[in-house]
């Protein structure tokens, strides 16, 4: 389930179809403002609702953050003991309210990161060691988004996604790796894998859309990607 972003509708609707696109059988939005928006342009598969988390049936992860997020979602996501995505807008800032546990991804660009790990930054460590560092501060499985992209997880398990494509530097690409990690995890994957298998689709699916793609390119190169598995 994802938490609708109250102005950036187009985050939302991007994380929304990557999510289901990568198989979870079924996604929902909650929108507790401008529903019919995302009614009328979201995917018809995608359910929206008004409700809160408690009064869905069937939630299996969690996703706030992508294009911001309302106050009273983001209290609904941090109170939450589901598997869940941390995006851009739930971004705690600074660093010492970000406490998760080992089944919440944290995703976090350059920008983003410096502003949650302010005192990790200054310690001009190397961006290997800053992510090592997030990741055991903060209990989450974090994946460090970059030209080299690093996920860690808490225990201090780490793997370098080590394809620099500068093709994905495009608006709205973060959402789509979002909804794909949301969606590895709604059907019960490991958050560390989740995040792990989320970011090698992502930059497959950047490789075959190629030069001159949009972030929604990397959903439609999606399901051949998936095939040639």
């Amino acid at each position: 389930m994802l938490f609708a972003a109250p102005e950036l509708t187009g985050a939302t609707r991007l994380a929304a179809a990557a999510a289901l696109r990568v198989g979870p059988g079924l996604v929902s939005v909650l929108a507790k403002e401008r529903g019919d928006v995302y009614r009328a342009t979201l995917s018809p598969e995608v359910m929206v609702s008004e409700r809160s988390v408690k009064g869905l049936n069937g939630v299996s992860a969690l996703l706030g953050g992508p294009g911001g997020l309302a106050h009273e979602h983001l209290l609904e996501l941090e109170g939450s003991d589901l598997p869940k995505v941390v995006d851009s807008g739930a971004l705690a800032s600074p660093c010492g309210r970000l406490h998760y546990n080992a089944q919440t991804v944290i995703t976090p660009h350059a920008g983003e990161f410096a502003r949650a790990f302010p005192e990790i930054v200054s310690s001009s460590q190397s961006r290997e060691r800053q992510a090592l560092a997030a990741a055991a501060h903060s209990g989450a499985v974090l994946v460090y988004k970059g030209p080299v992209t690093f996920i860690v997880a808490p225990d201090g398990r780490l793997v370098r996604n080590g394809r620099p494509n500068p093709h994905l530097a495009v608006a709205g690409s973060g959402d789509v790796l979002a909804g794909f990690i949301v969606g590895l995890l709604a059907q019960g994957m490991d958050p560390f894998w989740a995040a792990c298998a989320g970011v090698w689709l992502h930059s497959e699916c950047g490789e075959r859309a190629g030069r001159g793609l949009i972030a929604g390119d990397l959903i439609l190169a999606l399901p051949k990607v998936i095939r040639a598995l």
